[in-house]
């Protein structure tokens, strides 16, 4: 009964700035959820971690290429998944997917750990 829904995808020229959301209802114990984080997958590549926020406390991690850049926050209570991106460059493009662990992992950066999944939002960087 979980669904997350994403959006704020679209189309930016190089440089620019982006923020996603993704709206998470459900029988979700934000409070036990270790992972809840962004995914991204361009055509023809696997699909891989961007970064994840804890429920508890809220740190954020983030992949290589998302640091200094990329920005995951959360926001009404936890059920709003924020990424905010900038200097976005033409390797940004992809579909931008937000996911949701049903309970604490000991690594949130393999997509096998998330079980609920949003249906994606394109993102199409311009040089």
């Amino acid at each position: 009964q979980v669904r997350l829904v994403e959006s704020g995808g679209g189309s930016v020229q190089a440089g620019g700035s982006l923020s996603l959301s993704c709206v998470i209802s459900g029988a979700i114990k934000y409070e036990r959820t270790g992972c809840i984080g962004w995914f991204r997958q361009a055509p023809g590549k696997e699909r891989e971690w961007v970064g994840n926020i804890w429920s508890v406390g809220s740190p954020t991690y983030y992949a290589d290429f998302a640091k200094d850049r990329f920005t995951i926050s959360r926001e009404n209570g936890g059920s709003t998944l924020i990424l905010a991106m900038s200097n976005l460059k033409p390797e940004d493009t992809a579909t931008y997917f937000c996911a949701v662990a049903p309970s604490p992992q000991i690594s949130c950066a393999n997509a096998g750990a998330y079980a609920y999944w949003g249906q994606g939002t394109p993102v199409t960087v311009s040089s």
